[in-house]
């Protein structure tokens, strides 16, 4: 098949959530079959509810700013597939997604014939086989590997990692990862292997017990970003700078916008000294990093600012930034989400903080129809538009000083991005 074909076949497999078979018996059968890509190179293996993704990006930034030959595997993506599998910070051409694709393909079509496994691979499962080909092909030295969902029944659990990495556990998808914060935090532990390193982020009470139980039990040596002080804080709209103390001091230039990227730059800065990296590879590496539709602003006058924030950790972190920064002005807010998600709690977290609330749906089926998303909408200045085309139209009348925020799913922040790229 070609990229386009290919493209459409994962489509065709059904969405990577609600299709999600979590087990590692078929990505296992598969891999073997190709020949154990995933035995190949080393590996940083990062789980997490919120914030693994720019974990896992300043990670790789600063071991690609070392001369290390990276691959950065993250998940979902906003523009194209192809953005899911990167070598040296660059996603993979179309012609080697589509090549890697067919091998994957073929491969689950002859262990199906022989009854070797039950279904074909899921959408996240085929492009998780195909990131490990295409990785051990271009001879990668180290990946930063993003968990799909979850941790312990994840796809990407077949490695064996040179270190784990576990960012702030919160809730979502807890009908497949349990309705506790322990139980959520039992299945992204599950990425923890006998003795190997693991570096935990700052985490609720809860959580904590449930890691630091779970990695005794398997001998891990622990560090946490909480082992290290931050200093002379200074936060503005695009990002950070401070100062890192712990095993060394290093000043950290966060080019990613909002306080909770202080913790998870902490958390990466811990990981890379973990790894051995010099001082001024991580501090390069982290002011280089880029993570696009998390807090992106992506218009000047007046502000336009994308941000997935699709659970209520997000939804938190987006309401501090729009505290600290925006106070005083006139916020619009464009808002659509999933049916799974916790869209109550989210709307009474954002909801308040905007004088005017638009909602709308990305073109997803599981996507919540504006109409009936207004009734968790308890705010005097609702409108509802049916997509994310009418609800930008709606706002062209901001005035200069006026602040526009896209969020609640990262398929509506796409689906704006592409739109607004494509206009003066």
């Amino acid at each position: 098949m070609n990229y386009p074909d290919s493209v459409q076949f994962l489509y065709s497999l059904g969405n990577e959530v609600k299709t999600a078979k979590l087990g590692l018996e078929r990505i296992r059968a598969v891999l073997d079959s190709l020949g154990c890509p995933h035995r190949r190179g080393r590996f940083v293996h990062i789980a997490g509810t919120n914030g693994k993704g720019s974990t896992a990006a300043m990670i790789e930034s600063a071991l690609r700013a070392h001369g290390v030959r990276t691959g950065l595997f993250t998940s979902p993506h906003l523009a194209g597939p192809t953005e899911r599998i990167r070598i040296l910070g660059e996603p993979v051409s179309a012609e080697r997604f589509a090549e890697a694709f067919n091998r994957v393909h073929a491969a689950a079509e002859s262990l199906l014939d022989a009854g070797a496994i039950d279904f074909h691979p899921s959408y996240f499962e085929t492009v998780a086989a195909m990131a490990f080909l295409i990785f051990a092909a271009e001879k990668v030295e180290c990946v930063a590997l993003e968990v799909g969902l979850g941790g312990r029944l994840d796809a990407t659990n077949v490695v064996s990692p040179e270190l784990c990495v576990i960012t702030p556990v919160d809730f979502d998808h807890e009908a497949y990862l349990g309705r506790s914060l322990e139980a959520i935090a039992g299945e992204k532990a599950g990425i923890l292997k006998p003795g190997v390193p693991a570096v935990f982020a700052r985490q609720r009470p809860e959580a904590e017990a449930v890691l630091a139980a779970r990695a005794a039990a398997l001998g891990c040596p622990v560090t946490r970003s909480s082992d290290w002080t931050v200093g002379d804080l200074a936060l503005d709209r695009d990002g950070s700078r401070f100062l890192l103390a712990g095993e060394r001091q290093l000043r950290i230039g966060c080019p990613l916008a909002g306080e909770h990227q202080v913790e998870n730059a902490s958390t990466a800065a811990a990981a890379l000294v973990r790894l051995g990296l010099p001082s001024g590879a991580i501090e390069e590496g982290i002011a280089r990093a880029r993570w696009p539709g998390r807090l992106e602003r992506v218009r000047g006058v007046p502000e336009i600012v994308l941000d997935g924030a699709h659970n209520p950790a997000g939804a938190r972190a987006l309401a501090s930034y729009i505290d600290r920064f925006y106070s005083g002005r006139r916020v619009r807010l464009i808002y659509g989400a999933m049916r799974d998600k916790a869209i109550a709690e989210m709307g009474g977290i954002l909801f308040p903080r905007a004088q005017e609330v638009i909602l709308t749906a990305p073109r997803q089926a599981r996507a919540l129809a504006p109409s009936a998303m207004r009734a968790f909408a308890d705010h005097p200045g609702v409108r509802v538009a049916a997509d994310i085309a009418s609800a930008l139209a709606m706002v062209r009348d901001a005035a200069p000083d006026d602040a526009i925020f896209v969020t609640g799913s990262l398929f509506l922040v796409a689906e704006a991005r592409a739109l607004l790229a494509g206009e003066p």
